[in-house]
């Protein structure tokens, strides 16, 4: 039943007409339709069903407005309809005091005014019989066909006795499943809360502002996303009065005074507008559009003080999609535009089917004028959005086509419903799927990034890398390890942006899993209740342990050694190859790591894990003890002797001198090599390409000559980037040793957002094997990058 019906209801005051804006021009509020008298209407149905065969009174208005949208519409089923809901009504009564066979005729005011076909306004006769009379679903069936009796099953309330608190959540998730086939289910929901709206002021306050409420979170957003501007806007004003009543007076006031000055600056550039546009000649209709109340009040928060040309727009309409360029061509050239509040959603379209160009024009005294531009037939899908549309069941002029990445490219069945649709299924209860849809309400802007495959996805403003993979993927996106934007690697953290391309890195190991970090990452409800509900069923995974009070580390860690200090003392005394495959010598700094909790905190280099010469084997057979330097029984575990392997040979232009690689760039045979003096007469030898080389010679000093001797064996130190995930380091440095490379110690550094950074100095037997070592290592499930190291760029 309707929030204003009772059966039968003691008569009250009638609710005054919603407020026109005092800022429309005479000559619009002429050319309006004026509000229908519900009363006169009333009185009409009390009188009975007309003649067999003839239209009843009471439903004249409506047949007025069907016909001007449909000329030849077949107008028996509306009287039929009428008989019906008037027969099965009778004696109900609104709060208003009205008889409630007027609350299903304004409703199908509002809807045959946006040009709704006649399958709609049937329904919306019908539309309260099922739920507060005694006609039953299957009479509507037998009497009006299929689709009507799906409509008005769709907008039937559920009783409140079967269902409790539960009542309204429940009722709005059924009228949405609707929605998902038929979408004229909620055009009738829309029209039946502009109505109840309008005639709140009967109820009690309390009641008043829980209505407003609802209809601001969850009615006001459907009315956008269906692209039904002139539900909305007055649905938005009513609300405002109702929620914010001193605000609406206040701008009420605002709107007022502008209207009583003498100049009307919209008008004036209006005129300079139509005589552009007469001397390029190009038919075109250009009008006034006043603001409504929340448009002013916004626009009055955002600017300050209002001018007259703040308070509305101006609309041009012109035949063909070629004429709106046109147009705005010739407003660029002979007026000054304002091109920053330039935008083209006919090229671009926005997700509710709105089109037009956006522009601006500034006058000589500053004041800045907005307007629009949009062929007539944008201008009726701009204000009617989907009750435009007509049937969606008609047979298409055309074969409808899939768009690319499988969502229907039939307006009429949005992506953002059919996503909604899928993320309201898996809402546990009534109270998650009521919160979770005022969130996913809010989100009123929509995104489309670009797949390799070339479909795409439509993901609300502020998505990330987490909501596009679960977008995508759906559950099997907890194996997502990490993302490729616009050609570069990035975190499942990074935001994304309208127009970017997304490539998704799956994982390939069964064992993985989502992160319960992702929920600070996760916009879309599908991702948050996907990832809820992965943690729920697995309390006691490593996910929930990372973020437990003695949990240590993140879920990214699983398969890595434990971070601990770096062990200077693991590589024994004299081992000339401890220096070079430390990054630090020569005064070029080592790669510090990010902070453990993933922010861009100092780094240190306390948080590597270091497994230096024999440790390495070690520590991927059990890294926490390994990483420890302690034995199963806890005691300490004496420092295993490293052999020291034989290096590359390095013959330099000093004689006697002691020749050491430099650990900053690595060379290895076939480098173009060159050397440098250092203390106690050692010449550390570099890459030419190397930026301490050019730091040395801005210092004066000298270069020694090198060149490499016969002996091909080699020492080189490499960094690998991947993706933290189980396992990886033993399918890391198992790919090592398939390849003949002994390691001589690895460094792996904490994850940071799902990154983690290893670097390995390795003993090769023959340098020309180094290309295929690095394409095995990359080769590994979740690696991305490996690269020869290389020193800071020098400042």
């Amino acid at each position: 039943m309707s929030a204003e019906a009772t059966n039968p209801a003691t008569p009250g005051p009638v609710t005054p007409a919603a407020p026109v804006a005092p800022g429309l021009p005479a000559a619009a509020r002429r050319k309006s339709r004026p509000r229908i008298d519900l009363r006169r209407l009333g009185r009409a149905a009390l009188l009975g069903p007309a003649a067999r065969g003839r239209l009843p009174d009471a439903i004249g208005h409506v047949v007025e407005a069907h016909r001007a949208h449909h000329p030849d519409a077949d107008l028996e089923p509306l009287r039929r309809a009428y008989v019906l809901a008037e027969s099965s009504h009778r004696g109900q009564m609104r709060k208003s005091g009205e008889p409630y066979i007027t609350h299903p005729l304004a409703v199908t005011l509002i809807l045959a005014e946006l040009g709704a076909e006649t399958t709609t306004l049937t329904a919306s006769l019908l539309h309260d019989t099922v739920e507060d009379t005694d006609v039953t679903l299957h009479q509507v069936r037998e009497q009006f066909g299929e689709e009507v009796r799906y409509l008005v099953d769709g907008v039937t309330k559920l009783e409140k006795v079967d269902y409790g608190a539960a009542a309204e959540p429940e009722t709005f998730r059924k009228m949405l499943v609707a929605t998902g086939s038929d979408v004229r289910v909620m055009s009738i929901k829309l029209a039946d809360r502009l109505h109840n709206m309008r005639t709140l002021g009967v109820m009690r306050p309390e009641k008043q502002a829980r209505i407003a409420k609802v209809t601001r979170d969850v009615l006001i957003p459907l009315a956008e996303r269906l692209g039904v501007q002139a539900l909305k806007t007055e649905l938005e004003d009513l609300v405002f009065a109702i929620l914010h009543p001193e605000e609406y007076e206040h701008t009420r006031e605002l709107v007022a005074a502008n209207t009583a000055r003498p100049d009307d600056a919209l008008a004036e550039i209006a005129d300079q507008v139509r005589g552009v546009l007469r001397e390029a000649d190009i038919p075109a209709e250009v009008l006034i559009r006043p603001r409504h109340f929340v448009s002013v009040h916004r626009v009055a928060r955002k600017r300050g003080q209002l001018r007259g040309a703040d308070f509305g727009r101006l609309l041009v309409l012109v035949n063909e999609d070629a004429d709106c360029y046109g147009v705005l061509g010739e407003l660029h050239t002979c007026m000054t535009p304002v091109v920053s509040e330039f935008k083209d959603f006919i090229a671009v379209p926005k997700f509710n089917l709105y089109q037009s160009l956006h522009t601006a024009v500034a006058r000589a005294d500053g004041q800045v004028a907005e307007v629009l531009i949009r062929t007539h037939q944008m201008h009726k899908a701009a204000e009617a959005g989907v009750i435009a549309l007509g049937n969606p069941y008609a047979p298409p002029a055309e074969d409808p086509s899939l768009a690319a990445d499988g969502e229907r490219a039939d307006p009429t069945r949005p992506g953002w419903l059919s996503r909604l649709l899928d993320w309201q299924r898996a809402a546990p209860d009534p109270d998650t799927f009521w919160s979770t849809l005022r969130e996913d309400l809010a989100q009123d802007r929509e995104i489309t990034v670009f797949r390799p495959d070339g479909g795409t996805l439509g993901l609300p403003e502020g998505a990330t890398c987490v909501d596009a993979a679960y977008a995508q993927y759906g559950e099997d996106a907890h194996a997502c390890i990490g993302a490729r934007v616009n050609g570069r690697l990035a975190t499942l953290s990074t935001v994304l942006r309208d127009g970017d391309s997304v490539q998704l890195l799956m994982g390939q190991d069964p064992a993985s899993e989502p992160s319960r970090a992702w929920l600070e990452h996760a916009h879309t409800p599908a991702a948050r209740i996907a990832i809820q509900r992965w943690l729920a069923t697995h309390p006691g995974g490593p996910a929930a342990e990372a973020h437990s009070p003695a949990g240590r580390g993140t879920p990214e860690n699983a398969g890595l050694p434990e971070p601990a200090p770096r062990d200077t003392a693991a590589a024994p005394a004299g081992n000339p190859h401890a220096a070079a495959a430390d990054p630090s010598v020569d005064g070029e700094p080592a790669v510090s790591p990010p902070a453990s909790d993933g922010s861009a905190g100092p780094r240190t280099p306390a948080a590597h894990t270091t497994v230096p010469g024999a440790h390495a084997a070690a520590a991927v057979a059990d890294p926490p003890r390994a990483a420890s330097g302690t034995t199963s029984g806890g005691r300490p575990r004496p420092a295993a002797p490293v052999a020291r392997p034989r290096g590359a040979d390095v013959l330099v232009d000093r004689p006697g001198a002691v020749v050491r690689l430099a650990g900053c760039c690595t060379p290895v045979p076939l480098d173009e090599i060159t050397g440098f003096a250092v203390r106690g007469g050692v010449v550390t030898v570099h890459r030419v390409g190397c930026s301490a080389v050019a730091h040395m010679k801005t210092r004066g000093r000298a270069e020694i000559g090198a060149r490499w001797g016969d002996t091909t064996a080699c020492r080189v130190t490499l960094y690998a980037e991947s993706f933290g995930r189980p396992h990886l380091l033993a399918d890391l440095t198992e790919a090592m040793a398939l390849e003949g490379a002994e390691i001589v110690s690895a460094t792996v550094e904490p994850p940071s957002q799902q990154r983690v950074r290893h670097t390995y100095t390795l003993q090769l037997p023959d340098a020309a094997h180094l290309p295929a070592l690095m394409r095995a290592m990359r080769d590994v499930p979740g690696v991305f990058d490996v690269s020869r190291a290389q020193p800071p760029t020098a400042r």
